[in-house]
């Protein structure tokens, strides 16, 4: 059974997400120690925080899926897999049709195969996942334009304080999401653009490229004294820009704006008692509702290619229950194959060349009996036809 468990931006604002994760964390770790769960893949982004499970022992009346925390969404089977396929095509993103999501879900099916925890059922789903989302991107104008969650934390940035032509802007984080605020920077005349990062050099590779300028992180306090625009994407486990910080800089705390697209957040609440114009993920709804309504009429066509490929993904998976009874079925085949060359070998000893004579003839006899058995197992999984696939399975039992 594919089970999901998930928290994201549409039923969570991203406190309660940064909670709920928590939590979900906790009933991952339960039904891990209760199952012994092998395979499953995490996926967590800045909006969203999601498990797939496949175990064939959980029970959908389970008590640990009944608990009183509804803000947890569960789903199993079909749902859960076109969640996915709806996921990597972009319609479940905050930021309709951004591209970022797709890249997420690479590196999460990567994590989870490199730690071996991504069996064969789980591989197939993402792989076919992320398939569709290449065709819905091809195929479609989904993510046509600036779409992602650094264009709109620029959109929102210039609703609030107009146009950022001769701004001052300072950029903390030069991660994935760091790069993509750059490259939404990138198209501005800006004064002047400051990075700053944990490491370095990676600040430093940032910068270059936007003819901006990278900071050590130790030089922040400097730096936020005269920006325009802060905007902080760091993987930090906790608030990297608090009041009390802000309180020992010497600064007009009303004159700046900062846009926290973190999550854990890196800006506290509490600085918006200095006067501070602070705005986080939830503030970009607006942004998300319009972008949204440009590419409804895309919803559709979308949508189509995904119900088609979920329908081949479900051949795929029909096809996958009979493999094991195919294997097998070939195996018994080639063992009486040698068996019954080595006689008929034998008999011929003094033949030149009789062994790879019968050989191909036993190969070529074997396969093409196999070809037509293959198919036709094939065709009746598709069909869900379960009496023909008993009786091959009664038929060609060696037991």
């Amino acid at each position: 059974m594919i089970l999901n468990l998930r928290v994201d931006h549409k039923i969570a604002d991203i406190q309660s997400m940064e909670n709920i994760s928590k939590d979900m964390d906790d009933l991952f770790q339960e039904l891990q120690e209760k199952y012994s769960i092998g395979e499953y893949v995490e996926i967590s982004t800045c909006n969203r925080k999601e498990y797939y499970i496949n175990n064939d022992f959980i029970s959908e009346d389970d008590e640990l899926l009944s608990h009183e925390n509804q803000s947890i969404i569960i789903e199993y089977g079909q749902s859960a897999v076109m969640h996915l396929l709806r996921m990597t095509s972009g319609l479940e993103s905050m930021i309709v049709g951004e591209d970022q999501i797709l890249g997420q879900v690479k590196d999460a099916k990567h994590k989870a195969a490199k730690n071996h925890h991504c069996g064969k059922s789980l591989d197939a789903i993402f792989t076919k996942a992320i398939h569709v989302g290449q065709v819905v991107r091809n195929k479609t104008n989904i993510n046509k334009g600036s779409v992602s969650i650094g264009s709109a934390a620029i959109d929102l940035a210039e609703k609030h304080i107009g146009t950022l032509d001769d701004k001052s802007v300072l950029v903390i984080g030069a991660g994935k999401m760091g790069r993509l605020v750059a490259k939404a920077l990138a198209e501005k005349d800006l004064h002047a653009i400051f990075v700053a990062n944990r490491t370095y050099y990676v600040a430093v590779q940032l910068a270059e490229d936007l003819g901006g300028e990278a900071i050590l992180f130790n030089d922040l306090e400097e730096y936020l004294a005269n920006a325009d625009l802060v905007i902080s994407a760091t993987s930090a486990p906790h608030p990297i820009i608090t009041k009390e910080r802000l309180l020992g800089i010497d600064m007009d705390y009303e004159d700046v704006m900062m846009v926290d697209i973190a999550n854990p957040r890196d800006i506290s609440d509490d600085v918006c008692e200095l006067g501070v114009k602070s705005f986080n993920i939830d503030d970009l709804r607006e942004i998300a509702d319009e972008n949204t309504k440009l590419r409804i009429k895309e919803f559709g066509e979308a949508e189509n290619i995904i119900n088609d490929e979920f329908i081949l993904l479900k051949e795929s998976f029909k096809i996958m229950e009979v493999d094991e009874l195919l294997g097998n079925l070939r195996a018994s085949m080639e063992e009486i194959r040698q068996r019954e060359t080595q006689k008929a070998s034998a008999k011929l000893s003094n033949v030149d060349g009789s062994d790879k004579i019968l050989n191909n003839l036993t190969n070529s006899i074997v396969n093409k009996i196999f070809f037509d058995i293959s198919k036709n197992v094939k065709k009746a999984a598709k069909a869900e036809n379960t009496d023909v696939l008993e009786a091959a399975q009664y038929i060609f039992d060696s037991d």
